[in-house]
């Protein structure tokens, strides 16, 4: 649903901010499941390497028609056929909404993981363990 969203955002409704908060939601529930060592496994990245990312595909996909004689911002679009695929319509708005979405995703994961770390932090220095699978199965099996 997220890349749906990401790739269908210059003809319909969606882009890269609403693709980046769906991929987002989907780390907020894993790290919800799992806590944050479930989200390090996600999500290895830094999420300062992804807004930083993020921010530069962004700005020189802004930036990139200036050096072609354009305005900044101006998208153009490209129609073509792919044999299995059928026609495509791919806008160069698309490069800008990718570095949305990874700047979407970025900023999420690095809330979860500042956030997060001190709840869990917490939890650590009260005594409270994260539950192991195996011991769900020994109070099922009681």
């Amino acid at each position: 649903l997220s890349l749906y969203l990401l790739l269908s955002g210059h003809n319909q409704p969606g882009g890269g901010f609403s693709g980046g908060l769906v991929a987002g939601t989907a780390l907020i529930v894993r790290y919800l499941a799992g806590g944050r060592y479930e989200l390090g496994e996600a999500m290895p990245l830094h999420a300062g390497y992804l807004l930083g990312a993020g921010v530069a595909t962004a700005g020189l996909s802004a930036l990139l028609p200036l050096f072609f004689g354009g305005s900044v911002l101006q998208t153009v679009v490209f129609d073509f056929t792919l044999p299995i695929w059928g026609e495509v319509h791919l806008a160069t708005a698309l490069l800008f909404d990718v570095g949305v979405y990874v700047l979407v995703l970025g900023l999420v994961l690095d809330i979860l993981r500042s956030f997060g770390a001190e709840i869990d932090r917490h939890g650590e220095v009260e005594g409270i363990e994260p539950a192991d699978d195996d011991d769900d199965a020994e109070v099922g099996a009681r």
